[in-house]
């Protein structure tokens, strides 16, 4: 039977380019699991009805893989220093969907970070998590010490800001854990709050994600946007920055080195014209291995379509 240590298998995690590890015992996450009860018993998750397919799941890694008694939670930064573009023909989107697929990013890596534990220990038994997978992703990054929970409900990390990809690693051995965890350092900062355009972050730590237009704009699947929401996108055809973009915690943003995060040709910020008109074939070919295509075809021409008559009616009322 072979044997692995924790500092080895976060040696290889670096090599591999992950930017940050922990190392945390895979118990269940009881008060995360109720406040994500309480989360979903207010409908905040909208009709993201996956959150709420196996609730106890989500807290309890056991449930994924039975053997399982170590978490390795891993952060891979992927910020780039493009700007988005503030013309009006044109709708920004995220930043995290400027490359290639993250999803496929993260898993290649962590089946590389597998495969490399598995070459020491055969017998291991293992199970990769990364967004799809019912897994609290920043409720277990907190765990591990990667970062805090920041009041716009995602994770800061002191050294990458909150431009980080997380996923992870159950493994059926115990191994050496961390047991740091990093202090809140938002402090009184309400920056996300203060810019978040359709006050979705309504209270410090707490998002309405029926009032995101991350939300809007990638999950939600009806014909028309909410009015209150198409009146207030601020350009975003694809995802919304505006609560990493202004948090003080973005001035420690670093260029990833990850060269599948380079943004495409012409993805920084899309011709809305374009969009509007877009074939199914069109997106297919345009958006292949993008992380665009989780909004469909028909989510992106809505949404370009109510940038393009916001354009005209801010037009007419100039005139």
């Amino acid at each position: 039977m072979g044997k692995v240590q924790a500092e080895e298998i976060k040696r290889q995690a670096y090599v591999l380019g992950f930017h940050k590890i922990g190392i945390v015992p895979a118990t269940a996450l009881t008060e995360e699991g109720l406040q994500l009860q309480a989360w979903l018993e207010r409908n905040f998750h909208g009709t993201m009805h996956y959150l709420a397919r196996d609730p106890a799941k989500r807290s309890d890694p056991r449930l994924l893989l039975p053997s399982a008694k170590s978490v390795i939670c891993v952060a891979l930064n992927y910020y780039r220093p493009e700007k988005h573009s503030e013309d009006a023909e044109t709708g920004k989107v995220s930043r995290y969907a400027w490359g290639d697929d993250y999803h496929d990013v993260l898993q290649d890596k962590l089946k590389a970070l597998r495969d490399w534990i598995l070459s020491q220990a055969p017998e291991i038994e293992s199970k990769i998590c990364v967004d799809t997978a019912p897994m609290m992703d920043k409720a277990w990054a907190v765990r591990a010490g990667i970062g805090w929970l920041g009041k716009h409900t995602n994770v800061i990390t002191r050294e990458f800001g909150s431009w980080v990809f997380l996923g992870e690693l159950l493994l059926s051995i115990e191994l050496e854990y961390d047991n740091h965890i990093e202090k809140d350092h938002c402090g009184k900062c309400t920056a996300c709050l203060d810019a978040c355009p359709t006050g979705a972050i309504f209270e410090p730590y707490k998002l309405d994600a029926t009032r995101c237009i991350s939300y809007g704009t990638i999950e939600l699947r009806s014909e028309e946007l909410p009015e209150e929401m198409r009146e207030k996108l601020e350009g975003w055809v694809y995802g919304c920055d505006t609560c990493q973009d202004v948090c003080p915690w973005s001035r420690f943003s670093k260029l990833t080195e990850e060269a599948r995060f380079s943004p495409r040709p012409g993805i920084t910020e899309l011709d809305l014209s374009e969009l509007a008109a877009m074939s199914q074939e069109e997106f297919s070919t345009r958006f292949r291995k993008s992380a665009i295509k989780r909004a469909k075809v028909a989510g992106l021409r809505r949404n370009a379509q109510a940038l393009i008559h916001i354009r005209r009616k801010n037009s007419s009322e100039m005139n």
